[in-house]
């Protein structure tokens, strides 16, 4: 699974933090399910912790990779910020759900990444990953396709503390 996740990250994120001087993301830890990278871009160095969807509903469509990340820029433009990154353009309506036991949070999505809006509703996610086991997310494709995917958080309270000391 690591190599995949590896493989799939550099090719998922060739594009993200578009920069003609960026390197590709390079792998610095794993922690059980997740794994964490750091990247030098123009704007300075991003650090991440990303894990794979364990599981991918319904069984009979082509998802793409499935990718839950948590990302945090070296110079403060943002702190333990998660986003879902999938291999499909995500619909905007209904918008992407995460729950974490009782707990429910709204996404917004952008062609195929989903994030959410508030600063406040981030922390509490991240709050929430890092008591949980697992957390649920539900979305609609492009081709209006009910999809629901499940993701370990096994290792994410390691693999963010390791994304704070790497980019702090």
């Amino acid at each position: 699974m690591f190599r995949k996740l590896v493989f799939g990250l550099f090719f998922v994120l060739g594009g993200l933090f578009a920069s003609g001087a960026a390197a590709q993301p390079k792998s610095v830890a794993t922690y059980k399910d997740w794994s964490v990278f750091v990247r030098d871009t123009d704007a300075g160095k991003i650090c991440f912790a990303a894990t794979e969807a364990t599981d991918k509903s319904p069984k009979s469509v082509r998802h793409g990779d499935v990718f839950f990340l948590v990302a945090s820029w070296a110079n403060g433009a943002a702190s333990e910020q998660p986003s879902l990154m999938t291999g499909y353009a995500i619909n905007a309506k209904p918008e992407p759900t995460i729950r974490i036991g009782s707990d429910r949070w709204e996404l917004y999505s952008s062609e195929n990444e989903a994030f959410i809006e508030s600063a406040s509703e981030e922390e509490r996610l991240i709050r929430a990953m890092r008591r949980g086991s697992d957390m649920r997310i539900n979305a609609v494709s492009g081709r209006g396709t009910a999809t629901s995917y499940v993701v370990s958080l096994r290792g994410v309270t390691a693999a963010l503390q390791r994304v704070e000391r790497e980019c702090s």
